[in-house]
């Protein structure tokens, strides 16, 4: 089936804009997905014409589009609960402010809102991103954390996206949670419940990341299938998993790709991801949309990995549904019009 293939630009944003998109224009990718970091996108800007234009001729010199951007810092600070240092290293001088919590979570949320304005601007439907979570801390359950405390996260959540969705549903945008430890939802049960919590608004869903499902011992096949309506967006990334009696799924506070790690992320065509069954599931589902590469390598340089990740995913795409099933040609009526 023929669906565009990206890079998202998220882990490229130390590159100028202009840059990121000569590069992939040279690969061969057919857009990007826009991270609204670096100097790639600021959508404070959403209403200057012009500024909202040169994005546009910087991806047609580079013969490419946009099928989605992708805001996911700033939506980490929208339901994050601390608020800390972490959060101040990835937002912008605008959300941070002052840094107290709850002035943070707001302007996040702002800039949310901003974020579906550009993609309306720019003609694009789909916009990236996370939520954060006032409750991935008790992800242990200790200290105990009673129902009452856990369904308190998920109402937190739904108060402070119902707002941001009218926004996307004003200007006919929608907004794809990647399913991802740290968010509300970021494993299969807690996907259900979180679509639950937002009644299941037509402008909320999913990117589906399945590098995220290996190391947690998911079956992300069974995700795509069950969630199949769901599904907005695709990115195209790997994991792998170092399980060895020592190292444990949850990281260890080691750094990535190192050898004591229980798991790490590595480029496209290296990992454990069930590739080619999950590519033939997105046709069974009818999914059309972008394939977005997204790289994360510790271990490898991105200029190698991007464009492999290309020809790996080519291949995936060129898996196509036959016209007619196999098993049509045992058929032993005459073919239609075929007689004397």
């Amino acid at each position: 089936m023929t669906r565009p293939i990206t890079l998202f630009t998220g882990q490229w944003a130390d590159l100028p804009f202009e840059e990121v998109a000569r590069l992939a224009g040279q690969w061969g990718y057919d857009g990007l997905e826009i991270a609204c970091w670096g100097d790639h996108l600021d959508v404070s800007r959403w209403d200057d014409e012009a500024y909202v234009q040169s994005r546009r001729d910087i991806l047609e010199r580079n013969g490419l589009r946009a099928w989605a951007i992708s805001n996911h810092l700033a939506g980490q600070a929208v339901c994050d609960d601390p608020i800390d240092v972490r959060h101040r290293g990835i937002l912008n001088d605008r959300v941070w402010g002052d840094g107290d919590p709850e002035g943070v979570r707001r302007r996040a949320a702002e800039e949310l809102k901003l974020t579906a304005r550009f993609a309306a601007k720019l003609g694009v439907k789909t916009v990236t991103g996370f939520t954060g979570s006032s409750i991935w801390k008790a992800v242990a359950m200790f200290p105990p954390a009673s129902d009452e405390f856990i369904a308190a996260g998920y109402r937190d959540f739904a108060d402070r996206f119902h707002p941001i969705l009218d926004v996307f549903e004003e200007v006919g945008v929608r907004f794809a949670l990647e399913v991802h430890p740290s968010e509300i939802a970021y494993d299969y049960w807690t996907t259900k419940a979180t679509l639950e919590a937002i009644g299941h608004r037509r402008s909320f869903g999913i990117n589906f990341d399945p590098s995220h499902f290996m190391w947690q011992q998911l079956d992300p096949l069974a995700f795509l299938l069950d969630f199949a309506p769901h599904i907005f967006h695709v990115h195209v990334k790997e994991s792998v998993t170092n399980l060895d009696g020592r190292n444990g799924v949850l990281g260890s506070h080691l750094p990535w790709a190192h050898p004591r790690r229980g798991w790490t992320f590595v480029s496209t065509a290296h990992g454990e991801v069930p590739w080619e069954p999950l590519f033939r599931a997105l046709n069974a589902i009818g999914y059309d949309g972008p394939t977005s590469v997204e790289w994360e390598d510790a271990g490898m340089d991105r200029l190698q990995g991007a464009p492999e990740a290309l020809g790996f995913v080519r291949t995936l795409n060129a898996i196509t549904p036959p016209a007619a099933a196999f098993d049509a040609a045992f058929s032993t009526a005459a073919p239609t019009g075929v007689g004397p």
